[in-house]
């Protein structure tokens, strides 16, 4: 699948360039490098989609003859929303309340593409129910270092992730970081003519 058009992620993840990699669209990636802080009190999917919004019109400002695509994620547990942990002792306390509970995965994208003026948005939300975690699974998972770069401080889709999620309600690929099915949507909905072939249609 192409786009009649440059097409940027605006995003440093490996695991969101792998899954843009999977729809067969062409891409380069440029980071953002923004402040991820947001105004507080925002509820987790106007959250994540600011947040998207911001990181994408960061990086379109450089790259103004281009779509560019940006992703923000993050966890809901009751009324808090967990990040990306600041070291092992948060990532051990993050992972000590999602155990044995349901938890919530925001993630909203953010399309920007100058040359049109035009500019789309939405959110995804996935319930995930961990599997009651003991300490020594907790330590190992974070002695491994994966969790320190990932919302909510575990991964889905890494080594030891798949092992603590005993449920999944939703787009799994929105838990890993990015919503396939509703990114194709909002560019199909929103960027028709940017589509090439009968991906448009």
């Amino acid at each position: 699948m192409t786009l009649q058009a440059p097409f940027v992620l605006a995003s440093a993840s490996a695991r969101r360039k792998a899954l843009l990699e999977q729809t067969g669209f062409r891409f380069e990636t440029v980071p953002s490098g923004i402040d991820e802080q947001a105004e507080p009190g925002l509820p987790p999917e106007r959250l994540v989609q600011a947040l998207a919004l911001r990181k994408a019109r960061h990086v379109a400002a450089r790259r103004p003859d281009a779509l560019t695509l940006g992703a923000d994620t993050v966890v809901a547990l009751a009324e808090d929303m967990l990040g990306k942990p600041d070291g092992p002792a948060e990532a051990e306390h993050m992972l000590r309340r999602l155990s044995g509970v349901t938890h919530s995965v925001y993630t909203g994208i953010a399309l920007v593409h100058p040359p049109s003026n035009r500019t789309a948005q939405a959110a995804e939300r996935t319930d995930v129910t961990f599997h009651t975690l003991s300490d020594a699974e907790i330590a190992d998972y974070v002695a491994s270092g994966s969790p320190l770069d990932k919302a909510g401080a575990y991964g889905i889709q890494d080594s030891r992730g798949p092992f603590f999620v005993r449920r999944i309600e939703g787009d799994y690929y929105n838990v890993a970081g990015l919503p396939l099915h509703r990114f194709y949507r909002i560019t199909k909905e929103f960027f028709p003519d940017l589509l090439a072939g009968n991906a448009a249609k």
